[in-house]
């Protein structure tokens, strides 16, 4: 290799994209070089353990045309890529080639004497997709068919087009009903060849007495991370049954009657009109029952105390006759992030940190305590993939109960619980990362074709922007993967429908696929009716595919006729205040908060109004009519949606503070609890009042706390206190852990050592009543839920806003239905208005004058008796409406 030249070995800057084609970004070359004075080689790399011949080298020429437009469309963010030709016979060798390790090699044939000025690896996702193209056709993992005499006959599948040679490997025994927890297949496996296709497909057929077996797969391949050609163990990337810890695959029969429990067979789930009737409550599955006495001890925190009569179900039980429609659980796939047997876990004694907490509320002991047990207690958000298919093992009980169908079993027990609620099931899915990749513990996709299921960076690596190691469905067997498991769980565990996390690093593509999926899923032949399956995620833009660089990304704003709903942040500002990312927690204030900008006021309206971009009103700010999308969100519209069901209204999730946290935060510390509820129920009126699907994260209704934590994923069961039995809010528990607080601990200290901050169960009460409220306002207002965006550009103004009338502290909707057909039998109006001041406000509304309009029926027998001094003067166009209040007049026909 010439002086100055890097040795670009160990990354991979080269692209295989065609049987014929790679690319190569000019930036890989050193400066000075002349691209017309150089040779160009592909070189097949031999196993330093094989054979001792030197490397077989392809020769490549750059093709001047540069890259086709169709490549160039799809895969943006190369099109300005060198063009690199592969002569016929090597391109029709390339399913060989790729069987072991290859680099690119430029030669500068100006020199004298000649040098390598170029040296690189070679990525190869693409060149898998052009060469192996019916592998997505295929199906994966088990699949059983037939009826045998002694059962349906198994067949096990998996694509690894650059193996060698792939075993199946199969374990005997099955643990007994009372020694899951210890059980682990023992002994040396039975091998079982399978046989390769041209799509690049393993397989084998099995027989009767496979089932409820552990298997794993065996795979020789070269693999980047070893620089050779290695032997890899590896669970299978489709499985849906799994050992204790993840340890095996099992071969499941989602089928097999033995995992179908009574109720989940027999309860449907509640009918859906549209899908913005959804009122959606965010819970994690151990945070339910968790704390929950009349919970039996050993079903605590898991999939099984749905479907008990505690603390928790009935306060489900209550949301749900007030109008909550759905439960949004998170992640409860397969995770890497807890141990799944309760022997190997730790936490730290729930006892001493009481005391710990009684002494000092804003000590520092409490986190560390907390810390020190992260990696091994039993709780974490699950938002680290580990098998997509598989119902996380952690959930199941009794304790350690968590082979093969057990866990389904469990799964679907809680399902049908939920549906016997009236509640239907979302659940939280993570398809843009992985924990791991290389030969990582938890690395599942690359053991199995190496280089290919993650999105790859110019060097090579793994982009992260995640903060994992992200995931590339753009790939189309990344893309199946995706697919398939939407499927799986709608078809055989009947959910409802799916939250994507960072849905902004898929595609609309993705997406798309998903949805016509799931729609052809009918109750006549599947038993559900996949249709009626609510999609929605975070539609944020960052990372490497921002700004559509790699494809045409599924975010705010280009989900526009799919139906597909992202979470409208603009909403949850106006009201929160700030920011969720300011480093200064009581940085600006908003709707809720205590001080409100016009500007807030527009954006509260537009989220009022179902975010979408094309609504009409007059700005608070300006005073001129605005549509939606002229509305300012930093350099972003503040509408962005066609249809309200592309838009969830929310103000606040599991991720950064609660909301009642963030009111701890901003208001003055000498607020007193009276108001601090106000404004708690205030801010939830905002979201479940409004056009579009409402979100609440779990505890928003009882002044949930996490002690101030802005990102409890890993702060425990400590931190993460969900109580249902309505005696304690959580507030007070420590300073919460030092990774994503301690910058901020001086002004979380200061708030945690205040006295008067933690409501008592009185407090907790009356903010539930309200919340209620809240849902029977939307449950029974139809207005509320006008469903299209031709309904809410008709029938939906904002009458005072940005006139002499306004005011930014209040807003004024008016919702009008006069014209069949009706929306609304019984009222042919509806008038919300939100006052955030701190005093009562009478409100001219000069196009109501001479009308009659009476508080609504849920707030005149409600649980706030303030609500009820809310009056209306027919002679003046006037409401009078408390301080701090939400308060729904409605105009009988």
């Amino acid at each position: 290799m010439s002086p100055g030249v890097a040795d670009d070995t160990r990354s991979a800057r080269a692209h295989w994209l065609r049987r014929d084609l790679l690319a190569l970004p000019a930036t890989a070359l050193p400066r000075g070089v002349a691209v017309s004075d150089l040779s160009w080689w592909l070189e097949e790399v031999p196993d330093p353990a094989g054979a001792t011949a030197g490397p077989t080298a392809h020769p490549l020429t750059v093709d001047v045309a540069g890259l086709p437009m169709d490549v160039r469309a799809e895969v943006p963010h190369l099109a300005g890529c060198l063009a690199l030709r592969l002569g016929p016979e090597a391109a029709g060798s390339a399913e060989k080639i790729l069987l072991g390790g290859m680099r690119l090699v430029a030669l500068d044939t100006s020199a004298d004497p000649e040098s390598v000025v170029l040296t690189t690896g070679v990525q190869i996702p693409h060149v898998l997709d052009d060469l192996y193209a019916g592998a997505p056709d295929r199906d994966y993992g088990v699949t059983w068919a037939g009826d045998e005499p002694g059962g349906r006959v198994p067949r096990v599948t998996v694509w690894a087009p650059t193996a060698l040679e792939v075993e199946l490997l199969l374990w005997e025994g099955i643990p007994p009903e009372d020694q899951q927890r210890s059980w682990a297949p023992a002994g040396d496996p039975v091998r079982h060849r399978m046989t390769r296709d041209a799509d690049g497909v393993w397989s084998v057929t099995g027989q009767p007495g496979w089932r409820d077996r552990c298997y794993q797969f065996e795979l020789t391949l070269h693999h980047p991370a070893a620089g050779k050609v290695v032997q890899v163990r590896s669970t299978d990337p489709w499985s849906v049954g799994l050992a204790i810890d993840s340890t095996h695959s099992v071969l499941v029969d989602l089928e097999d009657p033995r995992w179908a429990p009574e109720e989940w067979l027999a309860t449907p789930a509640p009918a859906l009109s549209h899908p913005v009737d959804q009122a959606i409550y965010e819970l994690h599955v151990r945070d339910f029952s968790r704390d929950d006495p009349l919970v039996p001890e050993e079903l605590r925190g898991s999939y099984r105390a749905f479907a008990v009569e505690g603390h928790g179900r009935s306060h489900l039980r209550r949301l749900a006759e007030a109008g909550l429609t759905t439960v949004h659980l998170l992640p409860l796939f397969d995770l890497t992030s807890v141990e799944e047997d309760p022997e190997l876990q730790e936490s730290p004694d729930p006892a001493e940190l009481h005391t710990l907490s009684a002494e000092d509320p804003a000590g520092t002991e409490q986190q560390r305590l907390v810390r020190a047990a992260a990696l091994r207690d039993a709780f974490n958000w699950g938002y680290d993939p580990w098998h997509f298919m598989a119902p996380e093992g952690s959930y199941a009980a009794p304790a350690g109960a968590a082979h093969g169908g057990r866990r389904v079993a469990q799964v679907r027990e809680m399902v049908g619980a939920l549906h016997g609620t009236g509640l239907r099931v979302v659940l939280d899915q993570v398809y843009n990362h992985t924990t791991d990749s290389g030969l990582g513990r938890a690395s599942v996709l690359d053991r199995v074709v190496p280089g290919y299921y993650h999105r790859l960076g110019p060097e090579g690596r793994v982009e992260t922007s995640t903060c994992c190691q992200n995931l590339a469905t753009e790939h189309r067997m990344g893309h199946k993967l995706m697919v398939d498991a939407c499927v799986l769980w709608v078809r055989h565990y009947r959910v409802d429908g799916f939250r994507f996390d960072l849905m902004g690093h898929h595609s609309r593509a993705n997406l798309e696929a998903v949805r016509a999926a799931l729609d052809e899923l009918t109750l006549e032949e599947h038993g559900v009716d996949g249709a009626g399956v609510t999609l929605y995620g975070e539609g944020w833009n960052f990372g490497e595919v921002a700004d559509d660089a790699r494809f045409h990304q599924a975010v705010q704003g280009q989900l526009a006729g799919t139906g597909i709903g992202t979470f409208n942040d603009r909403i949850r500002d106006a009201v929160r205040g700030g920011s969720v990312h300011d480093d200064d927690p009581r940085t600006g204030l908003g709707f809720a908060t205590g001080a409100v900008e016009p500007l807030q006021t527009d954006l509260l309206q537009v989220g009022l109004g179902g975010g979408l971009a094309e609504l009409r009103l007059v700005s608070q700010e300006t005073g001129r009519v605005v549509s939606g999308r002229t509305v300012r969100y930093g350099d972003a519209p503040g509408g962005y949606a066609s249809e309200p069901v592309e838009v969830v209204n929310y103000v606040d999730a599991h991720d950064n503070e609660t909301l009642w946290d963030t009111l701890l935060l901003k208001l003055p510390l000498h607020t007193p609890m009276s108001e601090r509820i106000r404004r708690n129920t205030l801010a939830l009126a905002t979201v479940t009042l409004s056009q579009g699907i409402s979100f609440w994260h779990a505890g928003a209704e009882i002044l949930r706390s996490k002690s101030l934590d802005r990102n409890s994923y890993a702060s425990g069961d400590w931190f993460n206190l969900l109580d249902l039995t309505l005696q304690h809010n959580g507030f007070g528990r420590g300073l919460p852990p030092r990774p994503d607080n301690g910058r901020r601990w001086p002004v979380l200290a200061e708030v945690l050592s205040a006295p008067g901050l933690a409501p008592a169960p009185e407090d907790i009460s009356t903010a539930f009543g309200q919340a209620l409220d809240l849902l029977r306002l939307r449950r029974d207002l139809p207005l509320l839920r006008l469903g299209s965006a031709d309904r809410i550009l008709d029938q939906l103004s904002f009458p005072v806003s940005g006139t002499v009338h306004g005011r930014p502290e209040t807003v004024v909707m008016l919702v009008e239905d006069l014209a069949a057909p009706f929306v609304d039998g019984d009222h042919s109006g509806l008038l919300l208005v939100l006052n955030a001041g701190a005093a009562a406000v009478d409100q001219v509304v000069p196009p109501l004058r001479d009308q009659h309009w009476e508080l609504s029926a849920v707030q005149r027998e409600g649980a706030d008796p303030v609500v009820r001094e809310t009056q209306w003067d027919r002679e003046r166009g006037t409401v009078h409406v408390p301080a701090l209040t939400a308060a729904v007049l409605v105009r009988p026909r």
